[in-house]
């Protein structure tokens, strides 16, 4: 779970501090900049994985590219795009420091069982940009820092900050620690990342010059359990990019049966919930989808026998089977989250982009209620073997802001050529924190913010009772796209 995150010269994040909680929206204008705080965490999951070079090049690169696209700095190769530009100067320096929350038990990438000593970290990166040399023809990045140290857990509950029991905090962080995991030192013969042991033995150092990949990206849980899930648990942070094309196809009976972030695979995985807790499964799945459209009776997979296929069907009110060929995109990436929520191997940071894309106005309220369901509930303490579920969106929707708790909200203006991130007044966002309550907004410069044309009393939250007769005669919107088929 992802509690901070601090980044400093990343794209036009200059110098940004933003804390999460289980349910985070990123609300701001088109163009302000609030994808590139996705980049910034896809980054660093990126880099507990890839080598440095690697992991740079499958940012999004949104200098090169229209808004619209799926651009990556990889098309020109030009590490520099992720630093902070003004003019034609970069800044020296891109520093990512993140806060989180891991799990106690787990496995490292190679299945070895790894227990941690105490499960809330704190992750800092420093990187330099380095230019061709005559022994080298590509520039490259560099690491000047990186470090993995413990957080006090007497510290947790003013450093979390939102609304949770300690009943449930006592559960999700333990342990104690007192020395580092990961290190930085400067010597006379250079500079060294240290990996430290968790047991016996002097902390290994690797000369930052030569570093390809960052040292979390090679730890294993047989020497260095807590850094190895630290480094799963940023593995597990997605962006969910939920592809029509990919939640319509059918899988073959050999598919993985679990969900890829673009939406592949649903059948497999809707399959595997149902052999695993049978008939529930699919009347759960089916009652939440019905709260998008009324018309939804039953949610089933179909094992196609003759063609080794699993093929999602909705059935209507009528009884008729359609195919997922046949849903509104809507409607598959609402099916898509239902079957997440279903899903408890599922876990870890899941960013969406604008999940009221393709959802009739009228069921916003739907949708918003199904993601906040599927985090985790910081009421009640964290059963064993269950997962840690955190989810940010981002939006430029006032009916979005509009169906939000305050303290859910977190805004980006931009400011000069930078984004700036801040919250509403009397939120555990602002309590506590000056700098945060002096930059606050409220909700009423949020809206004009968004809608520069103004918003109409009809944007403002509705009574229930007005809301079930707004959605009463705003009809159904269509659940079922019509397509010409070729008998």
């Amino acid at each position: 779970m992802l509690t901070r995150l601090h980044v400093r010269g990343f794209k036009n994040l200059v110098d940004v501090d933003v804390r999460f909680g289980p349910f985070t929206c990123i609300a701001g204008t088109n163009g302000v900049g609030k994808s590139n705080l996705f980049d910034a965490i896809r980054f660093l999951s990126n880099l507990a994985t890839y080598p440095l070079r690697r992991a740079a090049l499958m940012v999004r690169d949104e200098q090169n590219t229209s808004d619209d696209s799926r651009g990556f700095s990889a098309r020109t190769g030009d590490l520099r795009s992720l630093f902070t530009r003004a003019g034609e100067q970069y800044s020296d320096a891109l520093v990512v420091e993140a806060e989180m929350i891991i799990p106690e038990k787990g496995e490292d990438n190679l299945g070895q069982p790894a227990t941690a000593k105490i499960t809330f970290l704190k992750y800092r990166l420093e990187l330099g940009y380095e230019e061709e040399t005559p022994l080298s023809t590509v520039s490259r990045l560099v690491i000047r820092h990186e470090s993995l140290v413990h957080i006090n857990r007497g510290e947790a509950g003013r450093r979390l900050g939102f609304p949770h029991t300690t009943s449930w905090r006592d559960s999700v962080i333990t342990g104690r620690r007192t020395v580092e995991f990961i290190s930085t030192e400067q010597r006379d013969n250079g500079l060294f990342i240290r990996r430290h042991q968790e047991g016996a033995g002097n902390p290994q150092p690797y000369p930052a010059d030569k570093l390809v990949s960052t040292v979390l990206s090679s730890v294993n849980g047989g020497e260095a359990p807590t850094a190895a899930l630290a480094r799963r648990e940023m593995q597990s942070w997605q962006l969910l990019q939920l592809e029509p094309s990919a939640l319509r196809m059918p899988d073959p009976l050999s598919a993985p049966a679990h969900m890829s972030s673009n939406g592949a695979h649903l059948p497999a995985t809707l399959y595997r919930l149902g052999r695993l807790h049978g008939d529930r499964v699919y009347a759960r799945v089916g009652n939440r989808l019905a709260e998008l459209n009324e018309d939804v009776r039953h949610v089933r997979v179909e094992r196609d026998e003759k063609r080794d296929l699993l093929i999602i069907e909705v059935a209507d009110r009528t009884g008729t089977q359609h195919p997922a060929r046949a849903l509104s995109d809507g409607t598959l990436r609402f099916l898509a989250l239902t079957v997440l929520e279903e899903d408890d191997q599922v876990g870890g940071v899941l960013c969406l982009e604008e999940p009221e894309n393709g959802i009739h106005p009228a069921r916003i309220t739907a949708m918003l209620d199904l993601l906040r369901d599927i985090v985790t509930d910081t009421d009640q303490p964290l059963e064993k073997g269950t997962q840690l579920r955190q989810i940010i969106i981002n939006t430029h929707s006032p009916a979005v802001v509009n169906s939000l708790p305050l303290d859910t909200l977190v805004v980006a203006r931009r400011v000069s050529n930078e984004v700036q991130f801040a919250a509403l007044p009397d939120t555990w966002r602002t309590s506590g924190n000056s700098s945060d309550a002096d930059n606050a907004v409220t909700m009423n410069e949020l809206l004009a913010y968004l809608n520069p044309e103004g918003s109409s009393p009809a944007t403002k939250p509705k009574s229930p009772a007005d809301r079930r007769l707004r959605d009463h005669f705003a009809g159904q919107y269509d659940l079922f796209e019509q397509y010409l088929q070729v008998l």
